[in-house]
């Protein structure tokens, strides 16, 4: 009798592990088939990649989890009206100077607009920087007039604007992409 239930107990704590493990992890939820951009509507500011025709992309509803120091791609992106960034940012509908410190954090992160207009900490090139979430990097959808045609992002993704990369202080030849850590300030 006392061997089944350890035996029980045994079955319960590894299907929990199973489950908390499976919780962590971020698998992509979708593709979409890439658009071939109207003449002139992808803007290529900061290397922004376009659309291509017939090409499928990944798409995530979901992020890497949160910790005090979050593994992520930093990316350059214009919040400036006209900029690669598109439309307002979605938190505010206002448009931000590149000189400030803002970003946009992949769809998981966005979270719904949880973290809207608060700070993050971004660590990298050995510096730190303290900017404010503006904006949905999005993950989902893509290849259409709302994303500037410009494929989803990643699940992992900062993009910042050039005041992060000058706080940071990386070089203006190595901007556009950085492995940084980050945490909610």
């Amino acid at each position: 009798m006392s061997n089944s239930i350890a035996s029980f107990v045994l079955l319960l704590i590894l299907i929990s592990t199973n489950c908390l493990c499976s919780a962590q992890q971020c698998r992509p939820s979708g593709r979409i088939m890439g658009k071939k951009p109207p003449p002139g509507e992808c803007n290529k500011e900061n290397d922004s990649d376009c659309c291509v025709q017939g090409k499928a992309y990944t798409t995530y509803k979901c992020s890497p989890a949160v910790s005090r120091h979050t593994k992520a791609e930093l990316t350059l992106n214009s919040f400036e009206k006209g900029g690669d960034g598109g439309g307002p940012s979605e938190c505010d509908n206002q448009y931000h100077s590149d000189d400030t410190p803002v970003v946009a954090l992949s769809t998981g992160w966005f979270n719904d607009r949880s973290r809207c207009l608060h700070n993050i900490t971004i660590s990298g090139n050995g510096k730190s920087v303290v900017a404010m979430v503006v904006d949905e990097c999005d993950s989902t959808m893509g290849c259409d007039e709302d994303h500037d045609y410009q494929p989803p992002c990643s699940n992992n993704i900062v993009d910042a604007s050039k005041a992060v990369w000058k706080a940071l202080g990386v070089p203006h030849n190595q901007w556009g992409g950085l492995e940084i850590t980050w945490s909610d300030a």
